[in-house]
C-alpha cells in the first residue's frame, strides 16, 4: 500500500486527486486541512512529514487566482506558493520520502514564448507581467524538484497542467479563472434575463483548457514512471479563442443573449498551448473533450448552489 500525502485536498487538483487514488486502489491517502497543517509554516511542515512517513507526496495545494487576483496580489502569491514548495519539498527530503510530484503551471513559460510551448522553452524570454509573481513561484517549485533529484538522487519531479477546470472550481466574481467566472455569470444572466454579458478584453486571446480528471489521470501516470521527465507539460494540444470559449459557455448554460467585448481591460498573454509530445510519449493522453467537460462542470456549479457547497 502506497502510502501517498496529497496537499491541497480541498481544493479543486486535490480532490480530484483523491478522487483518483480510490478509483485507482492501493493507497493510503493521507491529508491535511488549512487548520491542521499550515503549509507556509516550515518547522510544522517538517513534523508532519516526519510523523507520517509519506511514500510519495504530491504538492498541489497553490494560492491561486485570476488575471485580477493576481494583479492585486503579487505579494501573497509569490511568498505563500515559495514557502509552500520549499517547506514540502525540504521537509521531504528530511523525512526520506522518495519521491515528490510538484504541480506548476503553463504560466511559467514565457510570454512570447514560440507555440505550441515545449518545456525546453522555459526560461528563455520574460514572462507575462500580469501573472510573474505566482510564475516564479512555480517555476522556483519546479527546480527544486529538479536540483533536489540531481544532487540527492530523489525522484522529484514536475507536472505543468494548463488551464484546468471542472468539479470543485472557484466562482468567485474577481478571484476565479476564466472558465468558472464565465460559468456564473452567463447562469447569472441568463436567471436574471440580461440581454447581453460583457467578456474582458478584446476575446482573441487563445487558451487552452484540461479537465481536471484528466490532470489527475496524467499525475498518477506519471507517479507510475521509473523514470518520468523532471518537468513535463499536461494539456489537451488544442486551443481556443476566450470569444469562441464565453460563446460555448453560453450555450452551456443555456444563455441567448448577446456577448460583448471590453477591450479596455487585459487580455493577458496572446496564446498559451502547451506541446504535449512528451507526455503523450509516455503513454497517457487526455479524454474529456472541452464540450463534455463543461457541461459536467456546470451541472457541478448548480448542485453546489443548491446545497450551498459552491466556492462564490
Amino acid at each position: 500500500m502506497n502510502k501517498i500525502f496529497i496537499s491541497g485536498h480541498r481544493g479543486m487538483v486535490g480532490s480530484a486527486l483523491v478522487r483518483k487514488a480510490e478509483v485507482l486502489g492501493g493507497f493510503n491517502t493521507i491529508t491535511a486541512t488549512r487548520s491542521e497543517l499550515d503549509l507556509c509554516n516550515q518547522a510544522a511542515v517538517f513534523d508532519f512529514l516526519a510523523r507520517e512517513k509519506p511514500d510519495t507526496v504530491v504538492i498541489a495545494a497553490a494560492k491561486v487566482g485570476g488575471i485580477h487576483a493576481n494583479s492585486t496580489y503579487p505579494a501573497d502569491f509569490i511568498y505563500e506558493n515559495l514557502a509552500i514548495a520549499a517547506n514540502l519539498v525540504e521537509g521531504s527530503r528530511r523525512a526520506s520520502v522518495p519521491r515528490v510530484l510538484f504541480l506548476g503551471s503553463s504560466c511559467i513559460y514565457p510570454k512570447l514564448a514560440p507555440q505550441p510551448m515545449t518545456e525546453d522553452c522555459l526560461l528563455t524570454s520574460a514572462l507575462e507581467p500580469t501573472n510573474e509573481a505566482y510564475a516564479i513561484a512555480k517555476i522556483a517549485g519546479l527546480k527544486l524538484c529538479q536540483h533536489y533529484r540531481a544532487q540527492h538522487g530523489l525522484l522529484y519531479h514536475s507536472a505543468m497542467p494548463t488551464n484546468l477546470y471542472g468539479p470543485g472550481d472557484n466562482y468567485h466574481p474577481e478571484n476565479s479563472h476564466v472558465i468558472p467566472a464565465l460559468i456564473r455569470r452567463f447562469h447569472e444572466a441568463k436567471e436574471r434575463g440580461d440581454a447581453s454579458v460583457t467578456i474582458w478584453g478584446t476575446g482573441t486571446p487563445r487558451r487552452e483548457f484540461l479537465h481536471v480528471d484528466d490532470l489527475a489521470s496524467a499525475c498518477f501516470h506519471l507517479l507510475g514512471l521509473d523514470n518520468p521527465p523532471d518537468w513535463v507539460n499536461c494539456g489537451t494540444g488544442t486551443d481556443l479563442t476566450i470569444l469562441e470559449l464565453a460563446q460555448l459557455v453560453a450555450k452551456t448554460t443555456g444563455f441567448a443573449g448577446k456577448i460583448l467585448t471590453d477591450p479596455t481591460k487585459p487580455d493577458g498573454t496572446p496564446r498559451k498551448l502547451l506541446d504535449i509530445t512528451k507526455i503523450k510519449a509516455t503513454g497517457w493522453q487526455p479524454k474529456i473533450s472541452l464540450e463534455t467537460g463543461l457541461a459536467a462542470a456546470y451541472e457541478d456549479f448548480k448542485s453546489t448552489l443548491t446545497t450551498g457547497h459552491a466556492r462564490l
